[in-house]
């Protein structure tokens, strides 16, 4: 078929959508709500699991081997660890990250009391008052607190206003889509690969394209506490890809630009033949890519892995600036990465022993250089 032709405002809004919905790790619930609404546009079928994962299947040409691909909603975010004696929130990191990007952050604290606006400050945080020590506070999540926007000068205060210990915070994202194709928000990662998921699936439906066989679209509500996909994948699944961002940063052969193809993360390397399929399928389609390995990641991928699925797993991502921080992607890496998962789910099958679970040797793979007897190369 032709060019797959990917619509990009369409991926931008979709992107907008999820980034202004908060979703932090355990507050998903109306990302998912949102997530069904388009798929319900989009005039597809969809399963939910109980806390909330959704898988759509778009159907193949035949069955087995499925295949799938995986982005998640959930994002970073916060959870109140302590209400102070002066009224102000000590709180805990969800997900693994930095409170040095949280300092000076906007957040959304969901109570029962009701929701709650604030700002998350160092504890130090007038130069006016602290002068040079606000320069050599230590950064640490004991070293800021959340001041609400509410007259609440006290422990007692706070309490009565129905916040407490356990609450969600959700961090505003900010997002910004600039002239220049680059976006700047938080929690690009991994609502940018939503998105290029989202797109990827309506260029398939408006296009009428059929994958080569069923290709179940993931995504996951826990991936950034290590949880990801390991209760959302069906049997019949052989091989999995995921989307997530990839880090620009010294060190790394990651880019904003083109699809960044991931071959190894700190579990270890992802499957030998489905990344180097997607290598080729890069080349094949014309769509720009690099290779990395990523020595402090993990992914959907890892916790598929880890929760005893049977699968060939590998990693497609976006670049992503500053990831975990003060975030920027390039909207042209989304537009590649849906490219990349329409030519994936109309490849061809090379594998065709992996639509078993089990079996004998006939049809496994190889790995080159090999040198076959000639009984080998009969399959005998």
């Amino acid at each position: 078929m032709a060019r797959p032709s990917i619509d990009l405002d369409y991926l931008k809004a979709r992107l907008a959508d999820l980034l202004n919905t908060p979703s932090p790790t355990g507050y998903a619930d109306e990302a998912v709500w949102l997530l069904c609404r388009e798929l319900d546009r989009l005039g597809l079928d969809y399963e939910l699991t109980r806390r909330g994962a959704v898988r759509v299947r778009l159907p193949g040409r035949d069955p087995k081997p499925a295949r799938a691909v995986v982005a998640h909603v959930d994002t970073l975010g916060a959870q109140v660890k302590l209400v102070k004696d002066n009224g102000r929130l000590e709180l805990v990191a969800i997900g693994h990250w930095s409170s040095r990007f949280a300092e000076g952050a906007r957040a959304t604290i969901f109570s029962e009391g009701g929701v709650f606006r604030g700002t998350i400050l160092p504890l130090k945080a007038s130069g006016h008052t602290f002068n040079e020590e606000v320069d050599t506070q230590p950064v640490s999540w004991r070293q800021v607190e959340l001041r609400i926007d509410a007259v609440t000068h006290d422990r007692d205060a706070t309490l009565a206003l129905g916040v407490d210990v356990g609450d969600i915070v959700a961090i505003d994202p900010q997002p910004e889509f600039i002239d220049t194709g680059f976006i700047v928000s938080r929690h690009l990662d991994d609502k940018g690969g939503v998105a290029a998921l989202l797109a990827a699936l309506e260029c398939m439906i408006r296009e009428q394209r059929t994958p080569t066989v069923d290709t179940w679209w993931l995504f996951t509500i826990a991936e950034e506490v290590g949880l990801g996909a390991s209760s959302v994948l069906i049997p019949d699944v052989a091989a999995m890809v995921t989307v997530d961002n990839g880090t620009t940063a010294p060190g790394q052969n990651s880019s904003e630009f083109g699809v960044t193809i991931a071959m190894a993360d700190q579990t270890g390397p992802f499957d030998w033949h489905l990344s180097r399929k997607l290598v080729q399928l890069a080349r094949d389609h014309d769509i720009p890519h690099q290779k990395d390995v990523f020595r402090y990641y993990r992914s959907d991928s890892a916790s598929a892995l880890e929760s005893g699925a049977d699968i060939r797993t590998a990693l497609v991502t976006f670049g992503i600036d500053a990831s975990h921080g003060y975030e920027r992607i390039h909207e042209s890496a989304l537009v590649d990465v849906a490219r990349l998962l329409v030519a994936y789910a109309e490849s061809d099958v090379e594998i065709g022993r992996d639509a078993q679970a089990v079996g004998g040797p006939r049809g496994f793979t190889h790995q080159p250089p090999i040198d076959l007897s000639e009984e080998q190369a009969s399959g005998t």
